[in-house]
């Protein structure tokens, strides 16, 4: 009996001393809104932006907590929105996306960074004058 216990006992203290699994990290993205990425860094950044007609805005992103997925950024003023999605191939990870902006498109706009499963992840306001 005595040889059956002790195997039995050394497995349950090394059951004890091992750690812990860790828990997956909430999926987050930072957004950040500009006039050009370089580098994988925004330019351009700002919360207004007063560009003539023709210009593209970037919608720069660093998700973290979502590797091996995708991510969808999503521009929008009011009913209007543009969609693109991005393959996210590790964590953290930096890409962008643009959209765009024409005569009529002047207004608050709203960039959102949704999850592969819809989840908002982040988001970015700003507003756009077309000269």
């Amino acid at each position: 009996m005595r040889k059956v216990l002790l195997p039995l006992l050394a497995c349950a203290a090394l059951v004890a001393q091992a750690p812990a699994p860790k828990a997956e990290a909430k999926a987050s993205a930072e957004v950040k809104v500009g006039t050009g990425v370089e580098k994988m860094e925004i330019q351009g950044e700002s919360a207004s932006f007063k560009v003539p007609a023709g210009t593209r805005i970037y919608a720069w992103t660093k998700v973290a907590g979502a590797a091996d997925s995708t991510v969808t950024v999503v521009f929008s003023k009011g009913e209007r929105t543009s969609k693109q999605e991005l393959k996210v191939p590790r964590s953290p990870y930096r890409t962008n996306a643009y959209r765009t902006f024409r005569a009529g498109d002047a207004g608050d706009w709203t960039v959102k960074v949704l999850g592969a499963d819809g989840a908002e992840l982040g988001k970015a306001e700003f507003t756009v004058e077309i000269q």
